[in-house]
């Protein structure tokens, strides 16, 4: 049997084509998974650097999740929520990341909240050595970033123990602030957080715990969460559907490697990776199927309606509304589809 083989030129021309083929293939696997260059979405994304704040930032990053769903983000840390909730009310901002000491602002109407992320367990009521119930920070100064779950913890704390913010000499403080104040002695105590809780302990080793998130778990959840601008999600469709279609990967990614995603965190904000972990051992993480579970069973809203009779009482909102109102649990659900 004579074999055909093909000439040199035919056999040129072939390897040409085969290229241009797989060039064009691997062009529309791009177009396919959102990510070619013409078709790509700018996003400006405020976070916390902390363990609750930039995980998913950090996977989406190394993983490429940002370009697979085409998207490009310029990443802004924030010391707090509320300040992300102001920059996502002037434009600065498309995306930001809040605890749960400011869910009262989207339920105000200032943003929404577009994915749920984890449960804090990091907040504590902290005292000096020598104070050691709530009851004893009566007429002392009391350090809390105002707005955020330093916040919420110790308005939790002090009506569990029959007391209001009145009964204590409230200092509001930026959280740098605080971890300098209680180092130095210059306040009484603080409604603050791990991982900036271990930094004062390295200089008060006997800072008095007093109060900590478990310790109201029956009645007010601490979850933490991804908020989008108003105007965002009204006209922006695209922008946040590719967005949270990044972060729905994330949190899968997240759930199933957690010591590298420790990792990525500490890389992405410059930390040492015993103190990412530490702050890690604060966090329940929620994986995609509880988070998707919990939004359809409405266990996240009988958590957010919780958190809002909570913020009543505290006099933050003037009033309930229906979480639907501020939670997108339906664009969650159907990103990427």
């Amino acid at each position: 049997m004579r074999l055909f083989r093909p000439s040199r030129r035919a056999a040129s021309l072939s390897v040409v084509l085969a290229a241009t083929l797989l060039a064009t293939a691997a062009c529309s696997g791009d177009d396919a998974a959102g990510g070619s260059g013409d078709d790509v979405v700018e996003v400006n994304f405020g976070y916390i650097p902390d363990f609750n704040g930039t995980s998913l930032l950090a996977v989406a990053q190394d993983q490429g999740l940002w370009e697979k769903h085409g998207v490009e983000v310029e990443a802004t840390s924030f010391t707090n929520g509320p300040l992300q909730i102001q920059a996502l009310g002037t434009g600065d901002l498309d995306f930001g990341y809040i605890g749960p000491g400011a869910f009262w602002l989207p339920a105000s109407g200032q943003a929404k909240i577009v994915a749920m992320n984890t449960l804090g367990q990091a907040d504590r009521v902290v005292a000096q050595p020598g104070i050691d119930s709530i009851e004893d920070l009566e007429g002392k100064k009391v350090a809390i970033p105002e707005g955020t779950s330093g916040d919420m913890i110790l308005t939790l704390a002090l009506q569990d123990a029959g007391m209001t913010k009145d009964d204590v000499e409230i200092v509001p403080m930026e959280p740098a602030a605080i971890v300098a104040a209680l180092s130095s002695g210059k306040v009484d105590g603080a409604g603050f957080w791990y991982p900036a809780l271990a930094t004062v302990k390295k200089q008060v080793p006997d800072l008095v715990e007093l109060a900590e998130n478990g310790d109201f778990e029956d009645t007010v959840a601490f979850p933490t969460a991804f908020v989008a601008g108003n105007d965002v999600v009204a006209d922006d469709e695209e922008k946040v559907d590719r967005v949270l279609a990044a972060l729905r990967d994330a949190i899968a990614y997240r759930a199933d490697h957690m010591d590298e995603t420790i990792e990525l965190t500490a890389e992405f904000n410059d930390l040492p990776v015993a103190d990412v972990r530490a702050d890690a051992e604060n966090v329940q993480v929620l994986d995609l199927e509880e988070i998707d579970g919990y939004t359809q069973d409405g266990t996240f809203d009988t958590w957010l309606s919780g958190m809002q009779d909570y913020f009543v009482q505290s006099g933050q909102l003037p009033e309930a509304v229906e979480p639907s109102e501020f939670y997108t649990g339906d664009l969650f659900l159907g990103a990427g589809e």
